[in-house]
Formats: structure tokens, sequence, C-alpha cells
């Protein structure tokens, strides 16, 4: 029961199975009042580059087992079997009265609540990868970085509701991206991943307090096995080695490093779990803060990786000295 991705303008047919597909995103300025049925995140940035400036991409499900399907907790799901794709998008705008807190940490915990009781109520209670965009990721409010309020939110769930806040975590990206709410999409399942760490860095959840008083919870990359064959999540991956921002102001030399750290998840896939993937074997999506540095960006991925598919898309990385972050999942 394999997992099968697809991409395509929104204007143009898909070339999976469309009664096959559990979810997926859809990028762009302007995106259409009028998306598909599956469960969609609408990523409201723009798509850089010559090419479609709307794009959408899914996955779909290769199974004898029914899509079910439903809203709940305003979460817009399908299911196949043991395989669930979730999506959620909440206001990040109102927040309680409570000393201390801001709407984006109380918007964040209750996405995350709801998430969690949704997916232990359906027997999936194991995250694989998480995409969460929001606007305004690096502007600080209420004396704190929204980024590190959202660290401090999704913290605070995962506490609440047991779940393990280091080692055992998902793969996942955050970007800022240029409008729109706060959106979380999730694929999540029965069946339990095995998380990857990358020997280049230090693990997130190792970070040290300068890097805000909660800490990030994800896993640099994650395995998940679905009837004998290997799927792979890349969390958004950018130029820190150690702990620390490298090549600050350099976007060449950035994109380079996301790429070494990119290979290094992939030759660690390949010695915990004998997973023997590639960078053609993968597809990207591509953040890039400062828009006019695409052309640099492309070059330097397409001299690297060479023919491969990749989203490029104005965003805003969790760190403001960061300037490209590039995430990938296995196709």
């Amino acid at each position: 029961m394999p997992l099968e991705w697809c991409t395509s303008p929104v204007a143009e047919d898909l070339t999976c199975n469309k009664d096959r597909i559990l979810g997926g995103a859809c990028m762009g300025t302007d995106l259409p009042a009028l998306l598909p049925v599956w469960p969609i995140q609408a990523i409201s940035t723009r798509v850089l580059g010559n090419g479609p400036q709307i794009q959408q991409d899914v996955f779909a499900i290769i199974s004898d087992d029914p899509i079910t399907k439903d809203i709940t907790e305003d979460i817009h799901w399908h299911r196949a079997g043991p395989v669930l794709y979730g999506v959620l998008e909440i206001d990040d705008s109102q927040g309680t009265a409570d000393t201390g807190r801001t709407p984006l940490q109380d918007a964040t915990r209750d996405a995350y609540d709801r998430i969690f009781r949704f997916l232990a109520d359906q027997g999936t209670p194991h995250l694989w990868k998480l995409w969460t965009y929001m606007s305004d990721i690096n502007v600080e409010t209420h004396g704190l970085e929204r980024y590190r309020q959202f660290n401090i939110g999704r913290a605070e769930a995962f506490v609440a509701h047991k779940q393990v806040v280091e080692g055992n975590v998902p793969a996942a990206c955050v970007l800022g991206t240029d409008g729109g709410p706060l959106t979380i999409a999730f694929l999540a399942s029965s069946l339990p991943v095995i998380p990857i760490e990358n020997p280049r860095q230090v693990s997130a959840f190792h970070y040290p307090e300068q890097y805000g008083p909660r800490k990030p919870l994800f896993a640099r990359a994650a395995i998940a096995r679905l009837d004998g064959r290997s799927n792979l999540f890349i969390s958004g991956t950018a130029s820190i080695v150690g702990h620390e921002t490298v090549h600050i102001g350099d976007v060449r030399a950035q994109t380079y490093e996301c790429l070494n750290n990119i290979e290094a998840l992939l030759q660690e896939a390949k010695r915990i779990e004998g997973a023997n993937f590639g960078f053609g074997d993968l597809a990207y999506r591509v953040y890039v803060r400062n828009s006019e540095d695409v052309s640099v960006v492309k070059e330097v991925i397409q001299e690297r990786i060479g023919s491969s598919h990749a989203v490029y898309l104005r965003a805003d990385v969790c760190r403001s000295d960061l300037l490209v972050e590039v995430e990938a999942h296995s196709t």
C-alpha cells in the first residue's frame, strides 16, 4: 500500500488517481476559491520563477482500503487503512486575557490539542510529518518572536497529551508566509516512524536556551515503512552546523550547506534503516527569503542535484539570518 505523490498547476489535471487522494497543498497568491474536495492546505505565498504561479501537490495512496473522510474539530481529513492526512486552519489573532500568554501561543496550543485528541480517537497516534505556515514568523510581538511563541504553544500541547518531546518526534517544517492564518497539515498513522537525526547538527530538541524558552520539537527526518516500502520525509533543512547559522548573508553558500545537510540525512537513513535514497528520489519545496535570490538558489540545486522536481516559494525561515530552507519527501 505505497504512498504516491503528484503535482500540477491547479488548472491542469493531476496525474495520480483522484479517487485515491488523501490530501495535499495549494501554493500561490490569489488562490482559487473552489479547491478540490480532498483536504488542501492553502499556502498563501508567491511561487517563484517563470512557471505557473499557482501549484498544487497531493499525496495519493494505492490501497484496497476505502477512503474515509470527514471534518472533525475543523480538521478536514481523509484516511485509508493505517494512514491519515489532515489539515487545520486556525485564527492566531484572538488570544486569552491570561497574563504572559499570546494569541499565537494560545492558537498553537489549541491546534495541537485538537490534532492530538483527533489522532487518539482515530487510533493513529503516530505523526509522520507536519507542515506549518504562519504570517510574520520573525516578527516580535508581546516581547517575543512569533516563532518562539509557536514553539511554546506546541511544547505545551506535547506535554499535556503525553507526547514524546525528544528523540521519537516527527519530521516537520515551520515557515513564514506572505499572509493567511496559522495552518497545519499532517500525515499520521497507526504505524510509528523511525526518526533520523543529522550527525552534523545538534538535534533541535537539544538546542541551547538562546533559541527560545521552549525547544523546537521535530526530527531532522523520518522514515515510515508501509507494506515493506520506505517513505522518507525530510524536515525543513537550513544552513545550520551544530546549532549555529553558518554563511550569514551568503545565499549561495547557505544553499550548498542545506544540501550538505540533506546528503548527511540520506546517508543516515541508509545506515540506520538500509533505506537507499538519493537526491533524485526526492521531491522538494524550496523556501527563499528574498525573491531576487531564487536564480542563485536554483542554480546551486540544479548543479548539485540535477534534474529534480522542486517548487520554489517566497517564505521566511524560522531564523532571520537564514536565507533559504529546503524540505523534501520521497516520491
